[in-house]
């Protein structure tokens, strides 16, 4: 009785290690685009551009939601973030939506966010959409190419 016990416990740890492994082992592509964009996310987050910005890769362009013109090297994508940080105070963001496509080693996620800061104690918001093309360099899915713009008012 006590072997058939011990037969049964390890049958059922086995099958909840191969079931961790089979979840591990569903998580694709887009699921990896998905947490690269929610570790963007969380690196914003934290008001530092030294967090952000190991997520670009070193050719990134980025066009921000707050910026007139494109950022196209390491030195302006770091100072938007530095110019951003400074006058959105705690920024965070919310996705929404995301619309994620892979074709191999690039991805594009597309989609809408919102963007969270806090100016003289009080909460602003102001929703934006995005685009993320994302490209895959080792077991990583860098930001290449980031458009951010203001969300519309809806039609009248």
């Amino acid at each position: 009785m006590q072997t058939s016990r011990k037969i049964v416990g390890a049958g059922w740890a086995l099958s909840i290690v191969l079931l961790a492994f089979t979840s591990v082992a569903l998580a694709g592509p887009k699921e990896d685009v998905a947490a690269s964009t929610m570790e963007w996310a969380q690196a914003l987050g934290q008001d530092d551009p030294d967090k952000v910005l190991p997520l670009y890769s070193e050719d990134a362009v980025l066009w921000g939601t707050l910026s007139p013109k494109l950022r196209a090297d390491r030195a302006a994508l770091r100072d938007y973030f530095v110019t951003a940080f400074k006058v959105l105070p705690g920024l965070k963001v919310e996705f929404g939506d995301q619309l994620i496509r892979v074709y191999g080693d690039t991805a594009v996620n597309s989609g809408y966010y919102t963007f969270s800061y806090v100016k003289d104690g009080e909460t602003k918001i102001f929703p934006a959409r995005y685009s993320f093309t994302f490209v895959k360099n080792g077991e990583h899915w860098l930001v290449v190419d980031h458009h951010s713009s203001a969300m519309p008012p809806p039609p009248k």
